[in-house]
């Protein structure tokens, strides 16, 4: 069970050479702070602002050491041109809101709304630039743009800050290329993240149980492979499910299937030879659709109707996890168990919540829609060891990639 002890000894030496905010002179200067304020939006209504709450522990100690902040994130995929409906204008709104003093919002990333701004900002002051991903330079595949792009923010502050974890697996010009131009280290939210996924990947608590679900299978399926290494129990539920069903033979109706079939018979199989147990839900609950008319019913998931959709686990699998889970002294989870946005398939959702929530475990809830969902069901923060920003960030980790975003942190 080390396939991972290797990569994950390699993050923690590196991890030791990266510098942090406390190193960091900063009264009277300049900070570029790259957070991720990727907020879920419904129109200008931020729905979750766990993200934004996320930042607060970083942005706060440099301006009380006296820094002048700059903050820039990205928000959605606006294919590198502005679009209010991308604008960060609802963030630095609630982020006004929360550190009790005024967030500035510029109308551009680099431009002269940007400039005049930050040049009119003095030690105390937050300035938020707009959409990184309003310029193309942001995400480009050419070095030359984005280096261009990332030499325009380099010019707005004296000293780097990373703090977006949720964005360090993508080499982007906000994350990788301005830590190159100036003196950067890492802000609290990247070292409490790389903290927790430590925990996960090296001198692990057993019995260490996994739980899997959610939609994006085409991306998390990888993280599987990686896992079979090191986890003892992998438990799928969610929209994740459904591929391995039918890796198995089995028909899944109308419900989610995504990503590769062969991978998921691999799995499957590596998961028999290795000793780790992949379980998989015993049940679901399906319906029509998630907006269709009348009750739902409860089906083993070896036997979904044609003309039904599997919309969250059923009780068997609820009792079924959290008995795994009862068990277990280390948890991760990514991915909601059904489409808890609507009451009556948030059970499955709510019944692992509360399985991690009750257990003396270190739990990491695996950010994007796994927060949200345990927000939304009316679970705190505090009941569970550490929830993280970081979703696709945090499942390359897992699977033991090499994050760009932390490699340039880590260089002198």
């Amino acid at each position: 069970m080390g396939a991972l002890s290797t990569p994950g000894r390699t993050r923690l030496e590196s991890r030791r050479t990266m510098k942090t905010i406390d190193d960091l002179e900063v009264s009277g200067r300049r900070v570029l702070v790259r957070a991720d304020l990727n907020v879920p939006l419904d129109g200008t209504r931020i729905t979750d602002d766990g993200k934004i709450r996320a930042s607060l522990p970083t942005l706060t100690a440099l301006l009380d050491r006296g820094a002048a902040v700059v903050i820039c994130s990205h928000l959605g995929r606006p294919a590198g041109t502005p679009d209010p409906a991308y604008s960060l204008a609802p963030v630095a709104a609630r982020l006004r809101e929360l550190l009790g003093r005024p967030v500035v919002l510029a109308a551009d990333t680099v431009g002269p709304s940007a400039r005049r701004l930050v040049a009119a900002t003095h030690s105390g002051g937050v300035v938020m630039l707009e959409n990184l991903r309003f310029n193309p330079g942001e995400t480009s595949k050419d070095d030359a743009a984005r280096g261009a792009f990332a030499d325009e923010l380099a010019s707005l502050a004296d000293v780097y800050v990373g703090d977006g974890f949720g964005a360090v697996h993508r080499r982007h010009a906000s994350v990788c290329d301005v830590p190159a131009r100036l003196p950067h280290a890492a802000g609290y939210l990247v070292q409490a993240e790389t903290a927790a996924l430590e925990k996960l990947t090296q001198n692990v608590r057993r019995p260490y149980v996994v739980v899997l679900g959610g939609a994006k299978v085409a991306d998390k399926l990888p993280v599987v492979g990686g896992l079979l290494g090191v986890a003892d129990q992998i438990l799928v539920g969610g929209g994740m499910a459904f591929t391995f069903l039918a890796a198995q033979g089995n028909g899944v109706g109308q419900s989610l299937l995504q990503g590769d079939l062969d991978a998921a018979r691999g799995y499957l199989d590596r998961a028999g030879r290795s000793g780790v147990e992949l379980v998989l839900a015993p049940d679901v609950v399906v319906a029509a659709g998630r907006d269709a008319a009348g009750p739902p019913q409860v089906v083993p998931s070896t036997a979904i109707p044609d003309d039904q959709m599997g919309l969250d686990i059923g009780p068997e699998s609820a009792r079924l996890f959290a008995k795994h889970l009862a068990a277990a002294r280390t948890i991760f989870w990514n991915g909601p168990m059904g489409v808890f946005e609507v009451p009556r398939f948030a059970a499955g959702t709510r019944a692992v919540a509360q399985a991690l929530a009750d257990s003396p475990a270190f739990t990491v809830i695996g950010g994007g829609d796994t927060a949200a969902a345990v927000r939304t069901l009316g679970f705190a923060d505090a009941a569970f060891g550490h929830v993280s920003t970081g979703g696709g960030a945090s499942l390359e980790y897992l699977e033991g990639k090499a994050l760009p975003g932390l490699a340039a942190l880590q260089a002198v």
